[in-house]
């Protein structure tokens, strides 16, 4: 018996979605931590929100302001995933069940003194931009690993390791 040939798959891109009551918050806040640029509206539209009435988005599903200034972020280098701020009518009230790692240390091969001093500068760039540390994992007993725990503005859990 013949197996039925699969249909021809689409390209698939990865997109990080994070909800927040005020994109405009947080945009510039993960610009800087992800060392990330605003991605541009579509060519021929002065911002994305005139992009999407273009395309026929109803007005019911545009809040006042959006898309009126960026609310997604692209890696200047086209390799890590486009970054997209949903603006939704809650707050955050709950743990994440994803959450967002922030390689900077350099990984295992970097002796630990050198990782520690890397993930800690950048604790401190990012709790100078609105951070909050919730705590430091910081393994004894041989176990060679430190991370620490913060929260992005609107309280959005992330790791720096």
């Amino acid at each position: 018996m013949e197996r039925p040939v699969p249909p021809e798959r689409p390209e698939m891109t990865l997109q990080l979605t994070i909800d927040c009551v005020d994109p405009q918050r947080l945009v510039p806040f993960w610009l800087e931590a992800l060392r990330y640029v605003p991605e541009p509206p579509p060519a021929g539209h002065g911002t994305w929100r005139a992009y999407w009435e273009a395309i026929g988005v109803p007005a019911e599903e545009l809040p006042e302001g959006s898309g009126e200034l960026p609310e997604s972020l692209v890696d200047p280098k086209g390799v890590g995933p486009r970054v997209w701020f949903q603006a939704v009518p809650e707050p955050k009230t709950g743990k994440n069940r994803v959450h967002l790692d922030l390689k900077v240390g350099g990984g295992r091969d970097v002796p630990l003194a050198l990782r520690r001093e890397r993930v800690d500068g950048e604790v401190a760039r990012l709790t100078a931009l609105g951070a909050r540390v919730l705590y430091a994992m910081d393994e004894p007993d041989g176990m060679d690993y430190y991370a620490v725990v913060l929260q992005d503005p609107e309280g959005n859990e992330f790791c720096l390791v």
